[in-house]
């Protein structure tokens, strides 16, 4: 038998959310979690633009360190780029309830990503030892050393506290591509970012709300802590 939790808390923060801010939320929401005074939630957001460096993150890969503000997130990972057209979502979700394994919780966090993208047609995949979603760009040229051109569409990052999660991921719905440049996102070189709009589908931040809380139950949902 399954101790199945309820469903999270959904919440959309409208405009651009200070990143400082919603941090400090998360942490008060993560600690009102673990004491069992408040439901798991997932927060629909966006920033403005901004970087992020994860606990991995090496300086080298901050390449126009003057363009944006930088944050220490304290989650895994290395730099990311958040901005206006990215859809965020937070996650704080109970590992006490849902398994304490953190590499399945990673994955069922890809698969729902997959699986929200696949809402659109577009055939999201992991790659090994690259943690993300990424979409195979055949009509690109290869890498110089003949690999296939992959981009990026979608970062990954949490954190645990008491096992429960915050941080989450982060989907290029229509973000300005080319703030990317100012680092090696995710410290992985070659390869680039890419969004839904850039691959020629119309599709807004709305449509991508709406296809995050239709799968959530397929992917996340199952991820549930055998009775004691």
């Amino acid at each position: 038998m399954t101790n199945t939790p309820p469903d999270p808390e959904w919440t959309h923060l409208p405009g651009l959310a200070d990143y400082q801010q919603t941090l400090r939320d998360m942490e008060t929401r993560v600690a009102q979690i673990s004491a069992g005074t408040a439901p798991e939630a997932i927060w629909l957001l966006e920033h403005p633009p901004l970087y992020t460096a994860g606990t991995s993150a090496d300086p080298a890969d901050l390449k126009d360190p003057g363009r944006f503000a930088v944050h220490l997130a304290g989650r895994g990972g290395q730099y990311t780029y958040h901005g206006p057209g990215q859809r965020v979502v937070y996650a704080m979700l109970d590992l006490n309830r849902r398994g304490r394994d953190v590499r399945c919780f990673v994955q069922a966090m890809e698969a729902w990503v997959i699986a929200t993208l696949g809402e659109f047609g577009v055939t999201g995949e992991r790659r090994a030892g690259r943690v993300g979603v990424w979409v195979a760009r055949p009509e690109k040229p290869p890498l110089p050393d003949g690999q296939p051109r992959e981009d990026k569409i979608a970062a990954i990052g949490i954190k645990l506290r008491r096992w429960v999660s915050f941080h989450g991921i982060a989907i290029n719905v229509e973000p300005d591509l080319e703030h990317f440049t100012g680092i090696v996102p995710c410290g992985i070189q070659g390869h680039g970012v890419t969004s839904l709009v850039d691959l020629g589908l119309p599709v807004t931040m709305a449509d991508v709300d709406v296809a995050l809380m239709r799968t959530f139950d397929k992917r996340m949902g199952s991820l549930v802590a055998p009775m004691p």
